[in-house]
């Protein structure tokens, strides 16, 4: 045996996926990231993902699942979880003790909240105190234009729907940052201190109320604004959910257009391709197909709308029950590709990685056996045999795929919702879109690794 039939039968075939692909498979690549970018606009908060997801189930047939209710083959039907949360079935052909297949992903993103009380005055300035969510670089977070998105619920019980800053007509926001000039001290702050959590206050006005009687009247002149445009007092900041994000829209990168930038790739990128290969389906599934949109990944998967929360679990009993079967039954039968993005590989920061093992931008959506941090804290770990099924079902179905893990032994790590769902006794393993920039306010995805992980969710339906 020569070296070359060495090298073509043992090594596997690392090739920039533009330069494997047809033109043809590359313009569907490039119509599909279309379609995301206006899901990104559409979608900066996880109501807002709800909201446009379902708006895209109930135009291809699905209706609010009924608990009690016996679903037949081809049946659509979505749980909405609190505005937070969805998940959408198909069901399939084979009875549910065969067991689902299951394609769960996350909806939140880091960002800044408003705290309850959250307007104050100071230096003729009206401003909003705020509380970060998830893992963010708070300096990243300065100085940027930041629109103001969620809902406020008055005393009544009535809701305001809030979005500031995304229309062009709209004002936006900003946190400020220190003048160079003046930053000596600042810039001797370790990098995480930058901008502390208490200094990412949300700069939202300047001009007095005209009352020479009143006091604070930058910050009076806010709540006139705020009675008037939204009819609502402070204490009704107590009980809403209002949050800031990048007021850009989601951009093509590169002279070439080979990538999408915006903000919450992570995780709905992941999130739509997986929605979209389900919505997609024409035909009944053999399997009952799932995908599931959870909240608070970035904050550890907790409460009512997290993977944490029973949700998911009482919803397949639910199902189950309806037909006699018991839900942990359908569960140790089921197979889930946990869709969660991964840490691509950046020439800039090369010495975090482990170049072997490192996910590339272009090559195809990742698979990770493990994820977790150091000695594989809080990791799935998929098994062997289960890794193998996908490594099949992806090379049966011509989708272009890589390994991945994130970052090197010891530098850092990070979970998904993999190990909530292994859990339940379900095979689990991470699939997703590599991404330059993660839990930026700005992150890179190309978009043929989007649409190759459109791809393998739509092997994983058939």
């Amino acid at each position: 045996m020569t070296a070359e039939e060495i090298k073509s039968k043992f090594f596997m075939d690392k090739k920039n996926g533009a330069l494997r692909m047809t033109d043809e498979e590359i313009a569907a690549a490039d119509a599909f990231a279309e379609d995301y970018k206006l899901f990104l606009d559409d979608s900066k908060t996880e109501r807002e993902a709800v909201g446009t997801l379902i708006v895209l189930a109930e135009q291809r047939g699905f209706v609010p699942f009924e608990p009690g209710k016996k679903y037949q083959p081809g049946d659509r039907i979505y749980l909405n979880n609190r505005n937070h949360a969805l998940i959408m079935a198909v069901v399939g052909k084979a009875p549910l003790s065969e067991g689902i297949n299951l394609m769960a992903s996350h909806i939140d993103s880091p960002r800044i909240d408003l705290k309850q009380v959250p307007l104050y005055e100071d230096c003729d300035l009206a401003l909003f105190k705020t509380h970060y969510y998830g893992g963010i670089k708070k300096y990243q977070w300065a100085a940027m234009p930041l629109s103001l998105h969620g809902v406020i619920v008055r005393a009544d019980q009535s809701k305001v729907n809030v979005c500031i800053g995304e229309d062009e007509s709209d004002p936006v926001f900003c946190v400020t940052d220190l003048l160079p000039h003046l930053a000596a001290d600042q810039m001797k702050r370790s990098a995480g201190e930058i901008i502390k959590g208490e200094e990412l206050n949300l700069l939202i006005g300047s001009r007095p109320f005209r009352d020479d009687e009143a006091s604070d009247k930058v910050k009076m002149n806010i709540a006139a604004i705020l009675m008037e445009k939204y009819n609502i007092t402070e204490a009704d900041f107590l009980s809403a959910e209002l949050e800031i994000v990048p007021a850009f829209k989601a951009k093509d990168v590169g002279l070439d257009r080979s990538m999408v930038g915006g903000y919450g790739q992570d995780d709905r990128v992941c999130a739509y391709t997986s929605a979209r290969a389900l919505l997609d389906l024409t035909d009944t599934p053999e399997k009952t197909m799932m995908a599931l949109m959870a909240d608070k990944e970035e904050i550890g998967s907790v409460g009512a709308t997290g993977m944490l929360g029973a949700f998911f679990k009482y919803m397949v009993e639910d199902m189950a029950a309806a037909h006699g079967i018991a839900g942990r039954t359908v569960l140790s039968a089921s197979k889930c590709l946990s869709a969660d993005v991964s840490a691509a590989m950046d020439p800039t920061f090369a010495d975090v990685h482990d170049k072997r093992n490192a996910p590339f931008i272009n090559y195809g959506t990742t698979i990770m056996k493990f994820t977790g941090s150091r000695g594989k804290g809080g990791s799935n770990d998929a098994t062997a045999e289960f890794m193998g099924k996908v490594r099949k079902m992806l090379d049966d179905a011509g989708v272009l795929w890589q390994t991945a893990e994130l970052g090197k032994v010891d530098q850092g790590g990070g979970g998904t919702v993999a190990a909530y769902i292994a859990e339940l006794d379900v095979d689990t393993i991470d699939i997703g879109v590599p991404v330059l920039s993660m839990h930026a306010p700005f992150e890179v995805t190309s978009k043929i690794d989007i649409y190759a992980t459109y791809k393998a969710f739509a092997a994983f339906n058939k």
